[in-house]
């Protein structure tokens, strides 16, 4: 199967060429994800402590500045005013994507799964996050990976939503910034049904 996220390409470096951090970013990006995933089901008076007694968790292997850290990342996401709109009630998080694609060589099975679905009456809304440090700020310095993974989730989904577009956004964690990928781009990689 093609997973979209490793689909041939590689992954853009998770650990410092400067030195070695054991892994800790990568899990730090794991670990925003998740956050990302459960505290918008909870109220928003229960959020902050919930997130902190997670952070806190022996686990985890966080100091508390790496805790406040990434506390401070993931309520700037979740209270930006710009970004609240991706975390509504229609909005669904971790939302496995299976289909078949046609490829140059032949069909492909994609599996892969979306950090954020939304589904509205005029649009759906496809929103992977991504931790790096420094997110890219022109969509041009994206790492084709990110690029090829949206558009094997949109061209899935749009053999199942005919009737409207299927828009894609990567969400900097880091800022937090929103990036709506540019859609011709998304065709030539691979063209709705």
């Amino acid at each position: 199967p093609l997973a979209p996220s490793h689909a041939g390409q590689s992954e853009p470096a998770i650990r410092s060429p400067l030195g070695a951090d054991d892994g800790m970013r990568f899990q730090r990006g794991l670990i925003i994800h998740r956050l990302l995933e459960i505290l918008p089901r909870l109220p928003i008076p229960r959020r902050q402590a919930s997130c902190r007694r997670y952070l806190a968790r022996p686990l985890h292997g966080f100091d508390s500045a790496q805790q406040a850290e990434i506390e401070t990342e993931v309520f700037a996401v979740l209270t930006d005013s710009e970004l609240a709109p991706l975390f509504v009630s229609e909005g669904r998080a971790e939302v496995p994507i299976v289909g078949t694609l046609e490829g140059s060589e032949g069909p492909h099975i994609v599996s892969g799964q979306v950090d954020r679905l939304i589904v509205a009456d005029h649009e759906v809304l496809i929103v992977d996050y991504k931790s790096n440090r420094p997110p890219p700020i022109r969509q041009d310095d994206v790492p084709e990976l990110y690029i090829h993974q949206m558009a094997a989730y949109r061209a899935v989904l749009a053999g199942i939503w005919r009737d409207r577009p299927i828009r894609c956004a990567l969400l900097w964690t880091d800022g937090p910034h929103l990036m709506y990928l540019d859609e011709a781009r998304l065709d030539r990689l691979f063209p709705g049904p």
